[in-house]
């Protein structure tokens, strides 16, 4: 073998990232969801005390969290690539609405993104008075948003198993404080409510957004060991912990003090650590919290680097967002996400939390809809894991949901509705540019499973699928875009299978 051939194996060997496996995926899922019961503190104060509270992480995720995981868990195994959500709605709606999804979930999960260092410096300016000031905050920010996107742009596996320690990490203190507090617990008051105190709005806007997001991991499918067997399985996980590690803290809390309603808001279970145990549980609390915002922050840039990676190889975004470090991870993607994640870190949870969830809402619609669509479309299609349900109960599942995700919407103020028809509107915007762009070369795209279609296509904007059945218990998905022309729909056809047969 030559020194040339010997270099191009070391470099492939270089970008071959080693692949995710059952228990970093776990602790992944749970970070695009929970992090741990930081923030939850608001659904007791808005649901005028724990019953509501309390209710509210028992019923939600019979009628939310396991329907969406469920969904996830058979879209995710069909179609085990990296992009997630904007394959499974470009195969059942085309790419136009494949690429509205793919832009609405990145941009809204920037925006969550960026918020997470800003509440690193929140809890830690209680220890740290500093950290109130612009002169040292600024700094830490960008040495904080710096430091842990250099560690995504080392390896999707040392992130998956950052996620493990720091989850675990996290998770302790809350563990201490539920057995410190067993003696003191009055089941009483867990009973507590007032009504005249109830805010609805809050109220399920904190449960949704706690309870969210377990799609999330879907965007880096392609990077998961044995996917058709490892994601309903993470999935399953993941459930039971963000669940229990609601619920425990909670009853434990609640239970075990006769705090007003009023107390609890962002940051008060770390009041409620040095009430039951002392300085030194608050202060464990505390770090607890802060280096759980660091995973989320982990969790949420490899979900929306390795999506614009996904969408780069469908052919939606130019080919430079799937360009691989030698550590296998979408280096551009990556850049990117930071870039806007530095841009918007100014803004306040409060302010963007109703804007987050109905963005996200409008794209859950969408998802149930394409589950819905591929179940009759495509019976056929390859699915290792099946949720256990014929195409009407299959319906049916999704419908407590798709309501509540109404209802979200509906409790949304003026404001959120106008900036979020502003980001709706600038994606209907932004595809016939990259469109336009892709037409007259201005950019290099992927076209060997084009995502966007040429301008001669753009009023069929349908996709067809071809599974693969030779990569064992997995489907590998080709979405390509119809023609106009029927002829010349297969003339392109038949050059795409050759590539594919060449390519395998």
């Amino acid at each position: 073998m030559g020194e040339e051939g010997m270099t191009s194996d070391a470099e492939n060997k270089a970008k071959t990232s080693p692949k995710l496996t059952l228990l970093p995926l776990i602790a992944l899922i749970f970070y695009d969801v929970s992090g741990g019961p930081f923030g939850v503190e608001d659904s007791v104060r808005a649901g005028g005390g724990p019953l509501l509270s309390l209710l509210g992480f028992l019923i939600f995720p019979l009628i939310w969290s396991i329907p969406e995981a469920l969904v996830t868990a058979e879209l995710a195994t069909s179609f085990p690539q990296n992009g997630g959500y904007v394959i499974w709605i470009s195969s059942a709606f085309g790419p136009f609405w494949g690429f509205q999804e793919g832009f609405w979930k990145w941009f809204s999960g920037v925006i969550d993104n960026a918020l997470y260092p800003v509440l690193f410096l929140d809890y830690l300016k209680h220890s740290f008075p500093i950290f109130n000031h612009l002169i040292a905050r600024i700094p830490a920010l960008l040495g904080i948003t710096v430091s842990l996107t250099y560690l995504n742009y080392r390896g999707l596996h040392i992130v998956g198993f950052s996620a493990v320690a720091l989850a675990f990490f996290s998770l302790c203190p809350f563990i201490v404080m539920s057995f410190l507090s067993i003696p003191r617990i009055s089941p009483k008051q867990w009973l507590a409510i007032d009504f005249k105190k109830v805010e609805w709005r809050g109220y399920f806007n904190c449960m949704f957004w706690n309870l969210n997001y377990w799609d999330k991991a879907s965007t880096l499918a392609g990077e998961v060991e044995n996917p058709s067997k490892t994601f309903p399985k993470a999935l399953f996980g993941a459930v039971i912990l963000v669940v229990s590690s609601y619920l425990i803290p909670l009853l434990a809390g609640t239970g075990a003090l006769k705090s007003s309603s009023n107390e609890w808001s962002d940051g008060y279970f770390a009041e409620v650590g040095m009430l039951i145990g002392g300085v030194w549980l608050k202060w464990w609390i505390q770090a607890a919290a802060a280096m759980s915002n660091l995973g989320l922050f982990e969790a949420e840039m490899s979900g929306d680097a390795f999506q614009l990676l996904g969408m780069s190889e469908m052919g939606m975004l130019p080919s430079i967002f799937a360009s691989r470090s030698k550590y296998g991870t979408p280096t551009i993607s990556i850049l990117c996400s930071a870039t806007g994640i530095i841009f918007l870190s100014w803004m306040s949870f409060q302010e963007i939390l109703e804007f987050l969830n109905f963005l996200y809402a409008i794209g859950m619609l969408l998802e149930f809809a394409a589950f819905i669509k591929l179940r009759i479309k495509k019976p056929e299609l390859h699915r290792p894991y099946k949720v256990p349900l014929q195409t009407f109960g299959a319906t049916l599942l999704c419908l407590p949901p798709a309501m509540l995700l109404v209802l979200v919407m509906c409790l949304a103020s003026v404001q959120t509705f106008l900036g979020c028809s502003v980001v709706i509107l600038l994606g209907f915007l932004l595809y016939p540019i990259l469109v336009h762009a892709k037409d007259r070369k201005w950019a290099k795209f992927d076209t060997d499973e084009p995502g966007l279609p040429s301008r001669t296509s753009l009023e069929e904007n349908s996709v067809l699928i071809q599974p693969h059945q030779e990569v064992a218990d997995e489907a590998s998905v080709s979405l390509l875009s119809d023609l106009s022309s029927i002829k010349l729909g297969q003339e392109r056809g038949e050059i795409l299978v050759e590539g594919v047969v060449k390519a395998e």
